[in-house]
């Protein structure tokens, strides 16, 4: 994304990664009703081989210095298939493991593939780390970054080989033999009201929480570590790798418990935790990461003295704005590049103060470094020290937002295979699941970026999380049923 300012070219990052989580929920209804139609196993080796040629392709794509915009066009295409892939993928593993668990036993089952989530982020950290540390930053920078999609053709081949050797769920064999199938899973699933109510409940009132919650506990603190606090990207990448390792048996211990108190109480309490403590937590990992940020923030906090009108949003998609034009759009772009939280006072030309100290506008073409100067004399760091850095402290607190992350999202594959019944249950499934995590969840940290950068206060993204969990913490205990004493065969 070459050719607009830095923070407009992290969240089009951020809309990249967030493209395949856009178009889920199609892949949800289309590979849905071939689930149902032609069976889980046949759908698998479809969805696996589209996700996986995709990611396979990603390390093959041209540099845009060689084919200019066509580059992320490029990538976005591959997002597109991969998230279109993903979208038919959860829901026949989740039914398949679910249709083939024991009674009493689902939430365990099915917390297996739940860990995997997590398990390939941290999969995908180590080979990371360790490409990064054996070729250096710079290489990595300019042609490593490749290698782990072109890999990753390994893992497509040991999966595609696995997947031949599976049998068809027990409870979809008895379906169609008994010719009990649905003909038109679709207007069964959405058409029907008794249905698209359980649809809308299991959407707002279970997943569009799980799903904040768990990209706000990985994804979004890894890239509030790196790009807001500072952080080297191999550190922050460590860290969070080893908060994943500890947190992931958990997946299967809330589980486990699941199968003995029910999924719904789990689930409430992980939204309702998280909704509490986001704030504290981050402003915690603040302190620990960054400390000489924590102490300019509590001694010399940044406002920005300015008409609205002056001011324009920090972001332009085209590359076609410079925000060099008003006191304002330059005091807002050089907080922002710098990672300076700051906040806004409706009046002024443009004037900033620092503690207890002024900075005029005066000449607009030195405004900008008399800024950059100032934003470092008040203590403000350009980078985090990594020796400042409290590790312990950091992980645990990674810890925690990643333990909130198990507590909703280990029950929730079962809880949903359990709600609909066989004949559309694929289909019913997949799309709540996929458009809660596809489009609150895979959109956080583009949205929660966008937001930061509106407000210039870092926390403010937080919102997002709190208010998505809040929501579905209150449609929840209000309508969505307890399900793990359910029997599957209907």
């Amino acid at each position: 994304f070459s050719g607009v300012n830095e923070t407009t070219a992290f969240i089009l990052a951020l809309a990249a990664f967030a493209a395949g989580f856009a178009v889920r929920p199609f892949g949800a209804i289309l590979f849905g009703r071939i689930g149902h139609l032609v069976g889980r196993k046949n759908t698998f080796l479809v969805t696996m081989g589209i996700m996986g040629l995709s990611t396979f392709l990603v390390g093959l794509l041209p540099s845009y210095a060689s084919i200019g915009v066509a580059a992320p066009i490029l990538l976005v295409v591959l997002r597109l298939l991969q998230g279109l892939a993903l979208g038919g993928e959860y829901g026949g593993a989740a039914t398949y493991v679910a249709e083939h668990a024991p009674d009493g036993k689902r939430g365990l089952y099915t917390s297996f593939i739940q860990t995997t989530a997590t398990l390939g982020l941290f999969a995908a950290l180590l080979v990371v780390i360790g490409i990064r540390s054996w070729m250096g930053e710079a290489a990595f920078a300019d042609w490593g970054w490749r290698v782990p999609f072109l890999i990753s053709i390994l893992l497509l081949a040991l999966s595609l080989w696995i997947r031949l050797q599976l049998e068809e769920s027990p409870v979809f064999r008895e379906m169609k033999e008994a010719g009990e199938g649905s003909s038109k899973p679709l207007t069964e699933a959405f058409a029907r009201w008794s249905n698209l109510k359980l649809v809308l409940i299991a959407l707002f009132g279970a997943v569009a929480g799980q799903a904040v919650i768990w990209y706000a506990g990985q994804f979004y603190a890894l890239f509030f570590l790196e790009k807001t606090l500072k952080v080297d990207g191999a550190t922050a990448n460590i860290l969070i790798a080893i908060a994943l390792a500890l947190a992931t048996p958990f997946f299967i211990v809330f589980g486990w418990l699941s199968d003995k108190v029910g999924r719904k109480k789990i689930i409430m309490a992980g939204c309702a935790l998280a909704a509490l403590t986001y704030f504290p937590l981050f402003g915690a990992l603040t302190e620990a990461a960054n400390p000489a940020l924590a102490r300019a923030q509590a001694a010399a906090p940044v406002t920005v003295h300015a008409d609205p009108a002056s001011c324009s949003l920090q972001f332009d998609p085209i590359g076609r704005t410079k925000f060099d034009r008003t006191g304002c759009d330059i005091a807002k772009s050089t907080l922002a590049k710098a990672g300076v939280p700051y906040a806004s006072e409706p009046y002024g030309p443009g004037a900033v103060t620092i503690g207890g100290r002024t900075i005029e506008v005066g000449e607009l073409d030195t405004y900008g470094e008399k800024l950059t100067a100032a934003i470092a004399e008040a203590g403000y760091p350009a980078k985090a020290n990594p020796a400042a850095i409290d590790k312990p402290l950091v992980i645990a607190i990674l810890f925690i937002l990643a333990l909130y992350v198990t507590m909703v999202y280990g029950p929730i594959a079962a809880l949903l295979v359990e709600l609909f019944p066989t004949r559309i249950r694929y289909t019913s499934m997949s799309l709540p699941y996929h458009i809660g995590n596809g489009w609150f969840g895979g959109f956080l940290p583009t949205v929660a970026f966008a937001m930061v950068a509106a407000a210039g206060d870092i926390y403010f993204g937080l919102w997002y999380p709190i208010a998505i969990a809040l929501l579905t913490l209150t449609i929840g205990m209000l309508f969505l049923p307890e399900t793990f004493r359910r029997p599957l065969a209907s």
